[in-house]
């Protein structure tokens, strides 16, 4: 299964969460790829806790793959490189985990059909071998969208299933960002239909990722006033029909993470110690990481059953 995520802004959550639902998939006996085309930052590697990948790896990382300049891009093995304490135990039964880096100080590149053969030749390859691939994405309509795009229109990738999800925060901005980015012009169902997509086929693969969602009723947000705590719910209906609006509704949403001090602050992966031992992260948050990584492959949650 192949799951690209994308967002048309920054600071939407995308990479911790998917970084996120990539351990959660592992520790369920899953080998996961976590593929970081966030070609502007490559910056995966810092939600895994691994030292040596933090901004990207100094040789023949994705860039260099990308470019041509190397044959085989870098592989990190998560569990063996990380230096998070409980990720250095790797859970029994758990699956592989395993980290492609992009480059140092790499960046956007325009693409050319050598580029374009050399991802689907990796594609192809990570789709015999894993279970689940996540290909982050960089932001907006950027040059990875429009190349993975054109990637999964080629033959030899017709028979891949891939399924997309677009991040985005709880607010105006955002929702009204991210339909932009799924259903706008250039975005992604239109670049799709251009490359030889179906149309319906690739809206029915897109589904939406409530990030930083805060909730009236959660013990979080306790202390709010009783005037505050009406203004919310104001807020937060008033996003439901703008979201309605837009064609990003409840229906095509796949989960809603809550706002999260730990994911806000520290953008690190949510293990079951850090609610149950430390105290230091909400299960509600966990609890949603969990049922979302499960929906991934549910049929149910992509209108097939």
């Amino acid at each position: 299964m192949l799951v690209f995520a994308a967002s048309d802004k920054g600071g939407t959550g995308r990479s911790v969460t998917s970084a996120n639902l990539a351990y959660q998939r592992a520790i369920a006996g899953d080998d996961v790829c976590y593929v970081d085309f966030d070609f502007g930052s490559p910056t995966a590697a810092a939600v895994f806790d691994v030292p040596e990948a933090l901004g990207g790896v100094e040789h023949d990382g994705l860039h260099s793959y990308m470019e041509g300049t190397t044959g085989e891009p870098a592989r990190v093995d998560v569990w063996a490189r990380t230096q998070h304490p409980v990720l250095r135990s790797r859970p029994n039964g758990s699956g592989r985990l395993v980290l492609m880096p992009g480059d140092l100080s790499g960046g956007e590149f325009a693409t050319d059909q050598d580029t374009l053969r050399r991802c689907v030749d990796l594609i192809l390859r990570l789709n015999i071998e894993f279970d689940l691939i996540i290909v982050d994405l960089s932001a907006g309509r950027s040059y990875a969208m429009d190349m993975v795009l054109e990637a999964t229109a080629q033959p030899e990738l017709r028979g891949v299933e891939a399924r997309w999800i677009v991040f985005h925060r709880w607010t105006r901005k955002h929702v009204i960002a991210a339909s932009g980015l799924a259903f706008g012009a250039h975005g992604i169902l239109q670049g799709g239909a251009e490359r030889g997509h179906g149309e319906e086929l690739l809206r029915d693969a897109i589904r939406f990722v409530r990030a930083a969602v805060p909730k009236p009723e959660s013990p979080l947000w306790s202390h709010a006033s009783p005037a505050q705590a009406t203004w919310m719910e104001a807020c937060n209906e008033n996003l439901r029909r703008l979201a309605s609006d837009r064609k990003i509704g409840d229906s095509v949403v796949l989960g809603i993470v809550p706002l999260e001090p730990v994911l806000h602050w520290r953008e690190q992966l949510i293990t079951e110690e850090d609610v149950t031992f430390t105290g230091i992260a909400n299960k509600e948050t966990l609890e949603s990481l969990k049922e979302i990584a499960r929906r991934l492959t549910d049929d149910v949650y992509w209108g097939r059953r």
